[in-house]
C-alpha cells in the first residue's frame, strides 16, 4: 500500500492529530528509538482496581445455555496491519466461531495516540490477507463501563488487557492467550512490574508452544495449556528449484526481543566474506538505516507477497530473544534453511526440528551458517527435503487443541 494511501486512510479513521502523531513517530524512529512513557498502554483505573494478592474463583458459575452459542468477551488491542501475534489470534478465533462460540471483541487502546476507532479497524482487517474475516461483534473497551454484557468466558490477549478481564464482576472462566513472556520486553521498571503481575491474577494460560507454558507454570502456578507451532501448506510453498544466491533477514528494529542490531552485524560479516550474495532485509523500512553494505529493502509485506520473497533465497537469519515467531517454519516450507539462535526458547518451542539451523549467537558463527546454505553443493536437494517435512501443515490440530480446551473450561461436551 502506497505512503499517500495510507495517510488518506488514517486522515479518514483517525483524525487529522493521530495521523500528524503516526508522522512525528515515524520521523522520530528513523533516527532514535521512539519510547513509550512508563504504563502508556494500559489504563490506570484498570490497575488501581486489581489485587492479585487476593484470590479469586474463575470457575463457571452456571451451565452453558445449551439452546444457544457460548459467549466470549475477547479483549485485545488494536490489530496492525503486520502483527503476527494479532493475525495468530485471529485465526484462532475463527476457529471458535467454527465451533459455535460468539466473540465480543474489545479495542483495548489506552494511548491518547493513535486514534482508534471500529471502523478503522475492521477497515484494516477488510483489505488485509493476513487476517480472517470473523463474524464478530466489535466495540471498544471503556475502563468506566468496563466488559459490559453477558458473557462465559472472558478472554485476555496480553498483560494490559489481563487487568481488564479481570475487572469483569462475576467469577466466569479467565483464559489468558499468552504469545510472549511480556515482562521481558521491558527494563526493569514499572511496565515489567505490572506486566509479570499479570500471571498471578489466577487465570488458565494458552501458549503458543511447549517452551512458554513450562516457564509460566514453573515460575508462577499459572495452570496453561499449549498448541504447538504450525504452518500453512497452502500459503507458504516451495515454488522455486533452482540454485539461489540470496539470504533473507527479518528485521524490526522497535521490537528489541528480534535482535535487529545484531542480526546487522552478521549481516556486515556476510558481505565482507562473501559480497556476491544477495542480502535481503523485510519487516521495516531500513532505506536510512545507514547501513554499511548494500541490501534489498523489502520494507512491510502484506502476507501475500513473502513466500515469492522466501522462494529467492537459500537461507534466512531469524532471532528470537524471546517466544519464537512464525517465521522458521514458514520460510523451511519455502525451501529456505533457517539460521535461528540457539537457546531453550527456540529449540524447546520449534521441537529440536532438523530442519532449522540453530545457531550460537557469534556475528562470525551466524554468518558462516547462511553462507553454507548458499554454497551447499545439495542445495536443491536439501531445500527440497526441508519443504517436503512442511507439506501438508495446517493450523487445524492446533485449533482443535483450544476449541477443546475451552469445551473443557465451560464444561461442554465435544460437538
Amino acid at each position: 500500500m502506497s505512503v499517500l494511501k495510507r495517510a488518506s486512510e488514517m486522515l479518514k479513521y483517525e483524525g487529522v492529530k493521530s495521523t500528524a502523531w503516526r508522522g512525528a513517530k515515524w520521523l522520530t524512529s528513523r533516527s532514535n528509538p521512539f519510547e513509550e512513557v512508563p504504563l502508556a498502554t494500559v489504563f490506570k483505573q484498570d490497575v488501581l482496581a486489581v489485587d492479585w494478592t487476593q484470590d479469586r474463583n474463575f470457575k463457571a458459575e452456571k451451565p452453558v445455555n445449551p439452546n444457544g452459542k457460548p459467549q466470549i468477551a475477547w479483549v485485545i488491542s488494536p490489530p496492525g496491519r503486520s502483527s503476527g501475534g494479532h493475525q495468530n489470534a485471529y485465526l484462532f478465533m475463527q476457529f471458535l466461531e467454527q465451533a459455535g462460540y460468539e466473540i465480543t471483541i474489545f479495542l483495548y487502546s489506552a494511548g491518547t495516540f493513535p486514534k482508534v476507532s471500529v471502523e478503522g479497524v475492521k477497515h484494516m482487517l477488510s483489505t488485509n490477507s493476513g487476517y480472517p474475516q470473523l463474524n464478530a461483534e466489535y466495540r471498544m473497551y471503556d475502563p468506566e463501563t468496563g466488559l459490559a454484557g453477558d458473557f462465559d468466558v472472558i478472554v485476555a490477549t496480553d498483560w494490559a488487557t489481563a487487568y481488564a478481564a479481570w475487572r469483569y464482576e462475576r467469577n466466569i472462566p479467565r483464559i489468558y492467550w499468552v504469545l510472549d513472556f511480556e515482562p521481558y520486553f521491558f527494563p526493569a521498571g514499572p511496565d515489567y512490574v505490572v506486566a509479570e503481575n499479570s500471571y498471578r491474577l489466577g487465570y488458565h494460560g494458552i501458549t503458543i508452544g511447549s517452551w512458554l507454558a513450562a516457564k509460566l507454570k514453573r515460575d508462577y502456578g499459572m495452570p496453561t495449556d499449549f498448541y504447538e507451532y504450525a504452518v500453512d501448506a497452502v500459503r507458504y510453498t516451495r515454488t522455486n528449484d533452482n540454485p539461489r544466491n540470496e539470504i533473507l533477514f527479518y528485521a524490526r528494529p522497535t521490537t528489541a526481543r528480534r535482535g535487529t542490531e545484531f542480526g546487522l552485524l552478521v549481516l556486515e560479516e556476510v558481505h565482507r566474506r562473501r559480497p556476491d550474495i544477495t542480502i535481503n532485509i523485510a519487516g521495516w523500512d531500513m532505506s536510512n538505516a545507514g547501513l554499511d553494505f548494500p541490501f534489498v529493502n523489502h520494507g512491510t509485506l502484506d502476507v501475500s507477497q513473502l513466500p515469492d520473497l522466501y522462494n529467492r533465497c537459500a537461507s534466512a537469519l531469524l532471532i528470537s530473544l524471546t517466544s519464537v515467531s512464525l517465521l522458521p517454519l514458514e520460510v523451511m516450507a519455502c525451501g529456505v534453511v533457517p539460521v535461528v539462535n540457539d537457546a531453550d526458547n527456540t529449540r524447546i518451542s520449534l521441537n529440536d526440528n532438523p530442519g532449522i539451523d540453530f545457531v550460537a549467537m557469534s556475528p562470525g558463527r551466524m554468518a558462516e551458517h547462511l553462507i553454507a546454505a548458499v554454497d551447499n553443493e545439495k542445495q536443491v536437494d536439501h531445500s527440497r527435503k526441508i519443504a517436503q517435512a512442511m507439506e501438508g501443515g495446517s493450523w487445524a490440530g492446533p485449533g482443535e487443541v483450544v476449541v477443546s480446551v475451552f469445551n473443557k473450561t465451560l464444561g461442554l461436551k465435544k460437538k
